[in-house]
């Protein structure tokens, strides 16, 4: 039998299904897994005792033939998503011991559908990083390493933990969230498929906001079969989230392995941007092919206001976590440094609280949003916004069924390597994902090939709103040419 770490999530479901194995033996597994994996520190929390007892109700429900879709399946959960009576941070000083009374709806659906919690992953401090360098818990270390060389990498970022946990195999899926490329990065950086669904998609309620209008949560898998599966059961209307769209949720298992024949792909000529590894535009090209040979026509458009895409992002983003963080004021719950009066305890704690990251972000967003600069900043950006999203809308009117772009400018770096003394080195990983989420557009992130040290490398494809199976027929042909991808185990 395939030890049960390295089954995918397909793999350990139909396994489970055929009683090859418990759901308890398959937990137990992937609980040892975790123990002997943590010098990468992608969990900052893990809950064995729940773990297992999830695992005896699935396997008491598989006995009588009444499993869920994700039943006895262990899943890793960003500790962005508010998981009741578990421990939720957040990466953050100012929540380190707070113990939320609810659960997100996201997770109330994996729980619902049989899934099994091994515990919380880490992440950078409110979702606001790129490398996972930022988590109060210490940084997540990427299972991945240079071919010849020792130095730890970053499992990118904000949902490191997550992406190092699914390619180190501790668990058989992970959630994620997704505001400017926080799944398709680490994903790629990790070389496993990230989904950022359709703005709406899944429900934000019960998950820690950072920027309200680009929130998104999403899967990461081994597969894209698998992400596919994990994305039927996050997804679903939620009345208690008013940005959460009322329509029925795919089975979208169903589209992996379907034709692409005669579908149109778009190659945004912007996406070139200055100085691109060789590698990266020779990858791009490879994927064209791949799909092109699955009977996909490839055909150039434009997306012009990609280049504004980035400053714009680090406006709004920025200016909604500045009003989404100033309720973590030491008053009603979290982090309280006391001071000689009500204001003095708000900076204390605040300053105490939240790390430099943070700090530098609220202070942007504060900037912008204020007396004197709104309309020169934030409602410029918004402009720029509208602006992107009708660069898509012109495309996809052409007849253009998806769009192929690199997920990212380069593989993954050292800890430590970028932005310690210009922040503006770390926040250029975004550039190819940023616009997906301005436009509130579904993207993939699928493994696709290897830079020169045999580190990941990925391919993002961006779908039309609300037509994710398209995104997964479409990866599926890459993943197909490409094959699956692993790290060579040294922890």
């Amino acid at each position: 039998m395939t030890k049960l770490t390295s089954l995918t999530l397909a793999q350990a479901r139909d396994g489970l299904r055929r009683k090859e194995f418990s759901a308890s033996e398959l937990a137990d597994a992937h609980l040892v897994a975790v123990e002997q994996a943590r010098a990468l520190n992608a969990f900052v929390l893990e809950t064995p005792d729940l773990a297992r007892a999830m695992a005896r109700t699935a396997d008491a429900r598989l006995a009588k033939g009444e499993g869920g879709p994700l039943e006895g399946l262990p899943l890793g959960i960003k500790d962005l998503f508010c998981t009741k009576g578990v421990c939720t941070t957040a990466c953050s000083h100012i929540l380190e011991n707070f113990v939320p009374t609810y659960e997100s709806t996201v997770t109330a659906n994996l729980w619902r559908d049989g899934a099994v919690l091994l515990g919380k992953l880490n992440n950078d401090e409110f979702a606001m990083g790129s490398s996972t360098e930022t988590s109060y818990f210490g940084p997540t270390v990427s299972p991945w390493r240079r071919h010849g060389a020792n130095a730890k990498l970053v499992p990118g970022g904000s949902s490191g933990g997550s992406a190092a946990a699914v390619a180190a195999n501790l668990c058989t899926g992970a959630t994620g969230t997704d505001t400017g490329g926080s799944i398709r990065q680490p994903a790629a950086f990790c070389g496993i498929v990230g989904v950022k669904p359709t703005y709406g998609r899944c429900s934000r309620w019960g998950i820690v906001a950072f920027a309200s209008s680009l929130d998104q949560a999403g899967p990461f898998a081994r597969t894209v079969r698998d992400s596919a599966i994990l994305l039927r059961s996050m997804a679903g209307h939620d009345p208690r989230d008013t940005t959460s769209a009322d329509l029925s949720v795919p089975d979208f298992e169903k589209a992996v392995g379907t034709s692409v024949k005669g579908m149109r792909i778009g190659i945004p000529k912007e996406y070139r941007v200055p100085g691109m590894a060789a590698e990266i535009e020779g990858l791009w090209q490879q994927g064209a092919q791949w799909l092109k040979d699955a009977g996909a026509e490839m055909v150039e458009v434009s997306l012009p206001h990609t280049e504004y895409a980035l400053p714009a992002y680090y406006i709004v983003a920025p200016a909604e976590a500045s009003s989404n963080l100033a309720r973590y004021d030491g008053v009603r719950y979290g982090l309280r440094v006391r001071g000689r009066d009500v204001a003095e305890m708000y900076e204390r704690t605040r300053a105490a609280g939240f790390g430099k990251e943070v700090r530098r972000r609220i202070m942007i967003g504060t900037y912008v949003l204020s007396a004197g600069y709104y309309d020169a900043y934030y409602l410029q950006a918004q402009k720029v916004r509208t602006l992107i999203r009708r660069d898509f809308e012109q495309c996809f009117a052409q007849g253009i069924d998806a769009i192929l772009t690199p997920t990212t400018p380069s593989a993954a770096f050292a800890v430590g390597e970028k932005g310690r003394i210009d922040p503006i080195e770390m926040y250029l990983n975004d550039v190819f994902t940023v616009t997906v989420n301005m436009a509130g557009l579904p993207g993939i992130s699928v493994p696709s090939g290897f830079d020169a040290n045999d580190l990941p490398l990925g391919l993002q494809l961006i779908g039309r709103p609300f037509e994710e199976e398209t995104l997964f027929a479409l990866g599926a042909v890459i993943e197909q040419a490409a094959g699956r991808f692993s790290p060579e185990r040294w922890w």
